[in-house]
């Protein structure tokens, strides 16, 4: 048993602590704690905290040592503002670039619309609620702090679709996303559909507050359950992707806007449903390109039914390994692209030689996002302002938008 002091912490919030010349990562300690604990591996499982750190405090739920939905909760607001901020600065510096940062959005607690949980049958009947800290065991949610209350208001429903649709070694996962028609819920991983089964299930898609019911692909509603993006109503595929609150999504709108909002061709790669494509077509005409056709086909569906809209066309096109070149690139004035995690090294190299004169870079990744973003400034644009969006509160989680322009 060792006593360790705790320097910074790494990117994925456990604290970097050092004892001479050992080093080892410990989850839930903050920059100078002293901690005690014994390393295996590289890791300190449980270190007990000597001396606290004054940005130490304590977290508002229970459930908050296991489960492994939050990983920052024992640290103060301010603290995680200006560490996020940190670890996106200290991304671009270490690919030689910095950037003035015009804002930084937090959303606020229990704003969460979509979450993902993990539902498995007991003896005496079900755990619904995230995993927990590296582990495969499934922390049974009384409450949480992020997601929406309406979100943690069914927890009792999905532990009844769990006891009905789950084998006993199977584990369900429910992709929950919440939005004015109620509760858009898709299940993964349950028995096989049968008559008896779809009889249970229309039983739940009757009760409370639930719009839509996705079985492993198969459908039972009982009302659209639309999300609005701009002027339009948006139904997405079950489980779709779409940013996590409402109020992030709003920030990192804004920050598009501010970049692309006078140009009158906008390409947005990695479209999605249309969070950004649908809101500026109010202005401009907008071309959507995603690699899956079931985020497009609603997108396309929301624009037909929206009034006053510019035109929207959309394409299907696996943008990573079959990018976009620079002559179907250099017919637009402004280029939005919100790439997965990974980046998106191959687009941004022909985006770099299409010389499109803006660029709105969203991304969820600092490392990644700064080494497109270098791909872009060695070609010759310059970055004008950098907003950071947290909304993935008391995670290590943190998006960022960059108006890029060419010099």
């Amino acid at each position: 048993m060792g006593v360790w002091t705790v320097q910074r912490l790494g990117r994925k919030g456990d604290g970097v602590a050092i004892n001479g010349d050992e080093r080892a990562l410990a989850a839930l300690t903050l920059p100078e704690e002293v901690i005690e604990g014994e390393a295996t591996d590289g890791h300190i499982a449980a270190p007990r905290i000597i001396t606290p750190s004054d940005q130490r405090v304590r977290p508002i739920c229970g459930h908050y040592r296991a489960c492994g939905g939050c990983s920052l909760m024992h640290a103060s607001d301010s603290f995680t503002t200006a560490w996020k901020q940190q670890v996106v600065e200290t991304a671009l510096a270490a690919q030689g670039l910095s950037a003035p940062v015009a804002s930084v959005h937090v959303s606020p607690l229990k704003s969460r619309r979509r979450a993902v949980l993990s539902g498995k049958r007991t003896k005496k009947g079900a755990l619904v609620g995230f995993h927990a800290r590296a582990s495969g065991v499934i922390v049974d949610l009384a409450e949480c702090h992020v997601m929406r209350p309406q979100i943690t208001a069914a927890l009792p429903l999905l532990r009844q679709i769990t006891i009905a649709g789950a084998s006993r070694q199977a584990e369900l996962t429910f992709t929950v996303i919440h939005g004015p028609a109620g509760l858009d819920v898709a299940v993964r991983g349950g028995k096989p559909m049968d008559p008896a089964l779809l009889q249970i299930m229309a039983g739940f898609a009757e009760q409370g507050d639930l719009a839509r019911l996705d079985w492993d692909g198969q459908t039972i509603t009982r009302r659209p359950a639309y999300l609005p993006m701009g002027r339009a109503q948006v139904v997405p595929p079950p489980a779709a992707f779409l940013q996590a609150t409402a109020e992030g999504e709003a920030a990192l709108l804004s920050a598009v806007r501010d970049t692309v909002d006078d140009a009158g061709r906008i390409l947005d790669l990695f479209s999605g449903c249309g969070t950004f494509s649908l809101p500026l077509a109010e202005r401009a005409s907008v071309h959507a390109v995603e690699g899956l056709a079931a985020p497009l086909k609603a997108l396309d569906s929301a624009w037909r039914q929206a009034p006053g809209l510019n035109t929207v066309t959309t394409q299907v096109r696996d943008i990573a390994r079959r990018p976009l070149l620079p002559d179907e690139l250099a017919k637009f004035d402004a280029i939005v692209i919100d790439p997965p995690r990974n980046g998106a090294e191959a687009q941004t190299r022909q985006i770099a030689a299409a010389r499109v004169p803006l660029i709105a870079s969203v991304a969820c990744d600092p490392v990644n996002f700064a080494k497109d973003t270098r791909i872009l400034t060695d070609a010759g644009y310059k970055i004008d302002r950098l907003w950071i969006v947290d909304q993935f509160r008391f995670s290590p989680h943190v998006e960022m938008v960059a108006a890029l322009t060419l010099c």
